[in-house]
């Protein structure tokens, strides 16, 4: 009993610490002009709470066009992103062919390559397909992923052969078996990966900073870092903003958190 109450104890500390960063920010973002915002040791309830930071900047910038940008662009990311990664893993994990493991290191071998070596490559691709200032040049480097390839590619690898063989024996062709058997058997790792796809779109700044000239296509990050610009690096604002762009995140997670469970897929095999 003493080694559990002492184990909870030491999660709740570090969970604490974890959502320090988080809770300063909101407590920052509620404070009035007239508060200092960096006295030490922190003031974590404001004195005189106001929403008028909120206010001010949803009336400043136009947040509601960019929260429908990263809206749309994380949404479509994350569909293609599953449906390419889901493709390319399917035949990874269940289909016998020549090279299929040196195909498949290939692919793991990327994980280590750091973005900013490929950035340059990628924006002239983008450039010459003429996707600047588009949505679909800001989710050019997310359609797939090696990690989301990985991820599937294991989860497939985990469906008993029986389900497959059975949707064979059916006539089901290998396209269904792959959309009508497999898709709903790895469910959990295919929520597991759109929480990661959309959190690293919703959130990504560089990318969308060098294929974006244009205000009105901005995303979130982009419309944040304008809004500290705008007004001389006002911190309570800068909170206001940023609170508003990881809301969208807490809410998918809140909603999809249910899913991201280990799913029975064999309870439809009779032994």
């Amino acid at each position: 009993m003493r080694k559990s109450i002492v184990f909870y104890l030491l999660l709740t500390l570090i969970a604490l610490f974890m959502l320090f960063p988080l809770l300063w920010l909101l407590s920052t973002s509620l404070k009035s002009p007239q508060e200092n915002i960096f006295q030490f040791p922190p003031q974590w309830i404001p004195e005189q709470p106001t929403f008028e930071n909120f206010v001010k900047v949803w009336q400043s910038q136009p947040f509601g066009r960019y929260l429908l940008n990263s809206t749309i662009v994380a949404v479509l990311t994350v569909g293609l992103n599953l449906g390419f990664c889901s493709l390319a893993a399917y035949p990874l994990a269940r289909l016998d062919f020549r090279g299929k493991n040196v195909i498949f290191a290939s692919i793991l071998a990327t994980i280590m390559i750091p973005f900013q070596i490929i950035m340059v490559p990628l924006y002239v691709l983008t450039v010459q397909w003429g996707l600047k200032n588009t949505y679909l040049g800001v989710m050019f480097p997310y359609l797939a992923g090696a990690f989301g390839i990985f991820l599937l590619r294991q989860a497939f690898a985990g469906v008993p052969k029986e389900l497959e063989e059975a949707a064979r024996m059916d006539g089901c062709s290998e396209l269904g078996i792959w959309w009508f058997v497999m898709i709903p058997a790895i469910r959990p790792a295919l929520v597991t990966l759109a929480i990661f796809t959309f959190i690293g779109s919703w959130g990504d700044f560089l990318w969308p900073l060098i294929v974006l000239d244009r205000p009105e296509l901005y995303t979130l990050p982009l419309g944040v870092a304008r809004l500290a610009g705008t007004f001389s690096l006002d911190w309570r604002l800068v909170a206001a903003g940023s609170i508003v762009s990881i809301v969208p995140v807490f809410v998918l997670f809140a909603i999809l958190q249910r899913y991201v469970v280990s799913s029975n897929v064999a309870s439809g095999i009779k032994n």
